[in-house]
């Protein structure tokens, strides 16, 4: 009697209700962040509220796209994980600058788009460096990952950033009973609501939230019942040299990064990232990244709010992910649905973020368990690699006084640390070392006991 070879967890596909209540998860997870980079380009250029409507909602349908390519994967695009996509915040400051200095929309998404085929024809390159991300550095770069967005669950847990009642207690109070409430389900609930429990405290916050006055729908009214995004609507792009070098370096950054989080889902679900699937999801990002400029948005990645949900909640399929492209497409259809989940209060986010970014930290901490740190000099590695990926998110004006290209770089926690990592793993442990470079086992340089007591030379 024929045996049907057994499913793995990222391929199976739930019942459609799993699928819905799942992906809508997911979609509530990275809404904020998603529409945060139009509103903060549109803003700084001063558009109109109809062409900020627009933006967000061009924005909204490619990250649906974007999420559908990446999840379920045509020919060699898409790592074929559960991998949701956004727009970038380390395009933000680049494309603020291209279009406040006389280039405008246009000439943003002719930089943008050619950036987008740029990732596509790098993506084998990366694949190849596969190598040197052993789990001494995964680990280091999916903690560092964690730590960096647990900043902007501190936001919204104040209120929002910018917002006048930021850091009121009644905003920390509501925060806080979604925690609870997330905690609860996890804890006591049956099995499927406590993968829903982020869900669930979402929807149970905005509920308290109602009565208590923290919730506005006044945009819903506003709001167009169908929209849809056409090619160029804001002209055809234009391509110059200096816009483009920027972009081009916001490119390697975006890389770097869905290169960490492309690994952290891998490890979570168990299913490693080969150098192939690598180059198919890092392909995807360039091939979405060029819609993106067709279709009046940004630059797009893998976004790390959506890990934590994975690590939180065990569930693997790429197909739950899948439905939450789905819901983001029609999001981008239907302006008024749109509005409604943007009318969810800050705080009610930042509970539910606290659970899955610091889920985030934790995985890379059970990743670093599998690390040997006796008798090498790996706890170096990770310290120094740690300490300049959370540098910028906890001083973020520190390297203003920096050329442009060198802020893009390194005022993402995520890449900064990512780029040390790699680079002291192979300082350390595959580049040949002296014997003055031998390490005890309690991870002391050897000799620093001895030279307390005893002179330089002696112990030369």
């Amino acid at each position: 009697m024929a045996t049907t070879a057994p499913v793995h967890p990222v391929d199976e596909v739930p019942p459609v209700r799993h699928l819905a209540a799942f992906g809508l998860q997911h979609v509530l997870a990275m809404y904020a962040g998603a529409v945060a980079v139009p509103l903060i380009v549109g803003g700084a250029m001063k558009l109109s509220a109809a062409d900020l409507a627009y933006l967000i909602t061009a924005d909204l349908l490619v990250c649906g796209i974007a999420t559908l390519i990446q999840c379920i994967g045509f020919w060699r695009f898409g790592v074929r994980l559960p991998i949701m996509q956004g727009c970038t915040f380390a395009a933000v400051s680049p494309m603020v600058l291209i279009g406040t200095t006389g280039g405008g929309l246009p000439a943003i998404y002719g930089s943008v788009i050619v950036a987008g085929l740029a990732i596509m024809l790098l993506a084998p390159v990366f694949g190849k460096l596969l190598r040197f991300f052993p789990p001494l550095v995964t680990g280091t770069v999916i903690l560092i990952i964690g730590i960096s967005l647990l900043p902007v669950a501190g936001n919204w847990v104040a209120g929002g950033a910018g917002a006048g009642d930021f850091g009121e207690p009644k905003n920390i109070a509501l925060a806080a009973f979604v925690l609870v409430v997330v905690l609860g389900v996890q804890r006591f609930a049956p099995a499927f609501l406590s993968r829903i429990a982020v869900l669930i405290g979402i929807v149970v916050g905005l509920a308290v939230a109602v009565p208590f006055g923290f919730t506005d729908f006044g945009g819903v009214g506003d709001a167009d019942w169908v929209g849809i995004s056409t090619p160029f609507h804001f002209g055809a792009p234009t391509f110059e040299a200096s816009a483009i070098i920027s972009m081009l370096v916001v490119a390697l950054v975006t890389m770097t990064e869905t290169t960490g989080d492309l690994i952290a889902v891998g490890e979570m679900t168990d299913r490693k990232v080969e150098p192939r699937s690598l180059s198919d999801g890092l392909r995807a990002d360039g091939l979405s990244t060029v819609l993106g400029g067709i279709f009046n948005t940004f630059p797009y990645t893998a976004y790390a709010q959506n890990v934590g949900l994975v690590g939180m909640t065990r569930v693997r399929s790429r197909w739950v992910v899948a439905a939450a492209g789905g819901i983001l497409v029609l999001l981008g259809l239907l302006p008024k649905l749109g509005a409604v989940v943007a009318a969810i209060p800050a705080p009610v986010l930042g509970g539910a973020g606290l659970v899955m970014f610091g889920t985030v930290a934790a995985s890379g901490l059970k990743t670093l368990a599998q690390v040997d740190f006796k008798g090498n000099n790996n706890l170096t590695v990770v310290a120094v690699s740690v300490a300049l990926g959370v540098l910028p998110v906890g001083v973020p004006t520190i390297y203003e006084k920096f050329p442009d290209w060198f802020q893009t770089v390194l005022t993402s926690g995520i890449s900064a640390g990512c780029l040390t990592a790699i680079v002291l793993n192979l300082l350390f442990n595959h580049l040949p070392t002296g014997a003055g470079s031998a390490v005890e086992a309690d991870g002391l340089p050897a000799g620093v006991e001895e030279g307390v007591e005893k002179s330089r030379e002696e112990v030369v």
